[in-house]
């Protein structure tokens, strides 16, 4: 997998889920803090975005998307001053449907929302890295490939039909990384400092690539240097700057999640685990997975991805 969609795959959790609905003035709705993302699209109409933090409202036309990566809440509305009605999630987690039975009227706002399920505690810090909400606004020309995605997502969600669970699901995981790319490599104010910087660099890409791709090969600088094409020191330097770690303490991050990941969701006995994370033996490898979550191996699978501190993404 390359890098962003690793970062993804090692923090979902659970089935994403969405719904189609329409709103007719006056609404308003809160959203509580939660464990996960979120999106919203105006498909027709318009609303009033209450960022998390009291930050400035934002209006929201046709077309425009809104991400919230971090669970923060948040509120719609579709004027400044419409009081909002608390959302209260299903005990499964799920947001509720709030359909409105009927004809869709021209004066209707009619929306797609959704939301993701992630694992907080190990956050890659390519997504740490993102501010509270990311609005793309709608532009005639740009990012055609997540409009194609919005537009199949809503189909699936008017009309439902054999086999619509499935693409409905298989849509929303590629409307995340489409959302995400946009933001990284054609959204960002700063797109030459940070994972932006990274991701559009080829040689920083090419030894996270490396690393991604065989996380448990014995990596040297001098060998992901050389993937890179450059000097030892001006590829740690270039690394470390835009990364915001030296590559072999990311690799020891990144082989540390990906065992956290794989006893949190497959039955492999606990050598295979080591030997994936890239340790030869079972000993030395439950040292390094207590050092960096605080609990042994084991009782970090019998405890579900909560246990253990773990070390905050982004940090050395």
């Amino acid at each position: 997998m390359d890098v962003l969609s690793d970062a993804i795959a090692a923090m979902r959790t659970g089935r994403p889920h969405s719904s189609r609905t329409v709103k007719r003035a006056p609404w308003g709705v809160r959203f509580p803090e939660h464990d996960g993302a979120g999106f919203h699209v105006v498909l027709q109409g318009s609303a009033w975005l209450l960022p998390p933090g009291g930050a400035e409202a934002v209006r929201l036309g046709p077309g425009d998307v809104v991400f919230l990566a971090h669970g923060y809440g948040h509120g719609l509305a579709d004027r400044l001053d419409t009081p909002l009605e608390d959302a209260r999630p299903e005990p499964d987690g799920t947001w509720p449907t709030l359909r409105h039975h009927g004809p869709v009227r021209r004066e209707d706002t009619l929306m797609l929302c959704g939301a993701y399920r992630l694992n907080k505690a190990r956050a890659h810090p390519l997504l740490a890295e993102l501010p509270p909400f990311i609005h793309i606004p709608a532009r005639v020309g740009c990012h055609e490939r997540l409009r194609s995605a919005v537009e199949l997502l809503g189909a699936e969600l008017a009309d439902h039909q054999p086999g619509s669970d499935a693409i409905v699901s298989a849509l929303l995981d590629t409307l995340l990384l489409y959302l995400l790319r946009t933001w990284w490599l054609e959204e960002r104010p700063d797109r030459t400092a940070g994972w932006a910087g990274a991701l559009g660099d080829p040689a920083v890409t090419a030894a996270l690539h490396a690393l991604h791709g065989a996380p448990a090969h014995p990596w040297t600088v001098e060998e992901l240097a050389a993937r890179a094409g450059l000097s030892r020191a001006a590829f740690a330097r270039r690394f470390t700057a835009l990364v915001g770690r030296p590559p072999l303490a990311y690799l020891t991050w990144w082989r540390m999640t990906t065992a956290g990941r794989l006893l949190r969701e497959a039955d492999a006995p606990l050598r295979t685990v080591a030997e994936r994370a890239g340790y030869a033996s079972e000993f030395a490898f439950a040292k390094a997975f207590k050092r960096e979550y605080g609990v042994a191996p084991g009782r970090y699978r019998r405890q579900g991805p909560g246990a253990g501190n773990g070390k905050a993404a982004g940090t050395g």
